[in-house]
């Protein structure tokens, strides 16, 4: 089945305990000679043509080779590190604008940075009509409250800091480079950028007036990567509150067995619960993968239905090695790829779904959750819930775009190792239309991430109510 997970999008603080124990310090420490990293670098470029399914699909080829080239005149000393190396080739694939196409943020670097003791920068940020927000601050001077504009950081104006990360972030709008900040963290993408320092400089705008502070560094692993939490949630809830059963399905991957038994679970104890309206949660939702979605969209469909209008894929020798080495080539889907030529796109039927008898599915008004952080399958989901009258999108619109280059394929560069995930397909949503945007919600409810207040439910709540 094809993938449309983005590599971004995971709960990272769950691979970092991982990865902590698996990876080896030797490996993020490795340097790499200048001749290693100029003939990965055209092996990136080389290999991002062949197999992206539509790779100046937003971009122009003139723009992406200008900075292919400006990239490539950084290359000039005799060794780089690994983070170097990362950062230079992030640059070059994020040119394509596609959050699905990308080299992953340098987890092995990180690792090693926390693990020697790294400090990074103590605040994380909300950004909301055009100004970056204080969301949490992990530093020791209270002073800063949430909600305060952040303006500078060590004399640097806040957008000249973003403007600095975007290069790293592979996505199709600043909108949504915007959430993954949010999401994935500005002490990260600080570090990263930036470097490790021991002390900033910020200026922040509270209560009518300008102020300016000094705040130590934290220590990234003891005073923040441990004590902060996701944005992103990954866990399954099901809670029966006055006037709608309120189901959030968490992350779709994983199990798929164990997940269906969640799911037929829920919806026994919301049918014997009789309620007449049903709120699906798919806020904050990193994505997956496809049958699980559509397992769950099984339980509100009348009719038989479909996860899109229309699926394509661009096969290419790089992909068909790789099947052939990795996958079940017996499979309908896998035999489909190798049978196509190389660069030609051709489309693929996932056919009908069957709704679940009517007897188990439910059959009242149902309400979907969607935010700026409702990602990749579960922007899907949602385009596909609405395209077919499933049920009614709440929230606001989403920063994924539910006619997506995904489909990921991923690969190691020869020489660096480094990974890289490409968009070997394109998804259309159910009703075809692509107007640019994300899922625009029927029913507009901001999503503040300031406080722990949950405007969208707590609103919809209330226009339920008022129903009743």
């Amino acid at each position: 089945m094809p993938k449309t997970k983005a590599f971004h999008i995971t709960n990272l603080k769950h691979f970092l305990v991982i990865l902590t124990v698996l990876f080896s310090l030797q490996t993020s420490a490795q340097q790499f000679s200048r001749a290693d990293v100029l003939s990965d670098l055209e092996y990136l470029k080389s290999s991002l043509e062949e197999t992206h399914f539509d790779l100046y699909g937003h971009t122009t080829k003139t723009e992406f080779e200008q900075n292919f080239l400006a990239v490539q005149k950084e290359i000039r000393k005799d060794s780089f590190g690994l983070l170097e190396v990362t950062n230079l080739f992030q640059k070059v694939v994020a040119q394509a604008n596609n959050a699905h196409t990308n080299v992953p943020f340098p987890i092995p670097s990180y690792v090693e940075f926390f693990e020697s003791g790294g400090v990074v920068f103590p605040l994380e940020v909300a950004i909301e009509n055009g100004k970056v927000l204080v969301r949490k601050n992990w530093s020791e001077n209270a002073s800063i409250l949430i909600g305060s504009e952040l303006r500078s950081i060590n004399g640097l104006p806040i957008s000249d800091v973003l403007e600095k990360i975007y290069p790293q972030i592979a996505a199709e709008s600043l909108y949504f480079k915007n959430t993954l900040i949010e999401s994935f963290t500005l002490p990260r993408y600080y570090w990263q950028v930036f470097g490790e320092q021991k002390e900033f400089k910020v200026e922040v705008f509270q209560n009518g007036k300008g102020v300016t502070y000094t705040l130590q560094a934290i220590k990234a692993w003891d005073d923040y990567e441990m004590k902060r939490s996701d944005i992103v949630q990954e866990d399954w809830a099901l809670k029966l509150l006055p006037n709608a059963a309120y189901l959030r399905p968490g992350s779709l991957s994983g199990d798929l067995e164990k997940y269906k038994r969640f799911i037929d679970s829920a919806f026994v104890e919301i049918d014997a619960s009789k309620y007449k309206n049903l709120i699906i949660d798919l806020r904050n939702n990193g994505g997956g993968d496809d049958p699980f979605s559509d397992y769950l969209v099984s339980y509100i469909a009348d009719k038989p239905f479909r996860w899109n209008s229309k699926f394509q894929l661009k096969s290419s020798r790089i992909l068909k090695e790789d099947i052939r080495q990795n996958k079940d080539t017996t499979q309908a889907y896998w035999k489909w790829i190798l049978a196509l030529k190389d660069g030609e796109i051709g489309d693929y039927d996932f056919g009908f779904h069957e709704p679940q008898p009517k007897a188990k599915r439910f059959q009242g008004k149902v309400y979907v959750l969607v935010n700026r952080h409702s990602f990749s399958q579960a922007t899907v989901a949602a385009a596909q819930i609405q395209d077919y009258g499933f049920g009614v999108i709440v929230g606001e619109e989403t920063a994924e775009h539910p006619n997506l280059l995904a489909s990921i394929f991923a690969y190691t560069l020869p020489n660096t190792k480094i990974q890289l995930g490409i968009s070997k397909g394109k998804i259309y949503r159910v009703n075809g239309i692509d107007n640019g945007k994300g899922v625009l919600p029927d029913i507009v409810i901001k999503d503040h991430l300031l406080d722990e207040n949950d405007e969208i439910l707590a609103g919809l709540l209330e226009q339920i109510e008022k129903l009743n």
